[in-house]
């Protein structure tokens, strides 16, 4: 082989090299497009994150509040309610013996009055199965 061939040979090498550095370039080209989209994304996934963290800190401020509030509810439903209400009952225990003898009728009238207000919610508990089993069968 000639010198001439040996050089011809060694440049077209270098062409061949000149080409594939001109793709590496490109792709190189395209890698710090494709870094500086994804700087941008972790910016803004950055800015959510912090938005983020402000707003769990906004509510487990609230869940604090609401937890006080509602042991703040339940004390005074034991310490206030249940008593007022039991006085209420012992109250009305008394009034009522009070009256059943001070009036015997009375007495049957309110067991009456227990056994119409019961009959009243069992018609109405089964006029709403009814209705329901009517619209069963309407779409069956």
């Amino acid at each position: 082989m000639t010198d001439s061939q040996k050089l011809d040979l060694i440049l077209s090498e270098v062409i061949g090299m000149k080409g594939d550095v001109a793709v590496l370039k490109e792709d190189m080209a395209v890698l710090k497009e494709d870094v500086a989209v994804l700087k941008e994304d972790v910016a803004i996934l950055k800015e959510d994150v912090a938005v983020l963290k402000e707003d769990v800190a906004v509510l487990k401020e609230k869940v604090s509040v609401l937890e006080q509030r509602v042991t703040g509810i339940e004390v005074h439903l034991e310490n206030q309610t249940d008593k007022n209400i039991q006085l209420i009952a012992e109250n009305f225990i008394e009034l009522t013996n009070k009256l059943n003898q001070a009036i015997p009728v009375a007495d049957k009238n309110l067991a009456y009055e227990v056994k119409v207000n019961y009959l009243i919610e069992k018609v109405q508990f089964l006029e709403k199965d009814f209705q329901e089993f009517k619209y069963q069968m309407a779409y069956s």
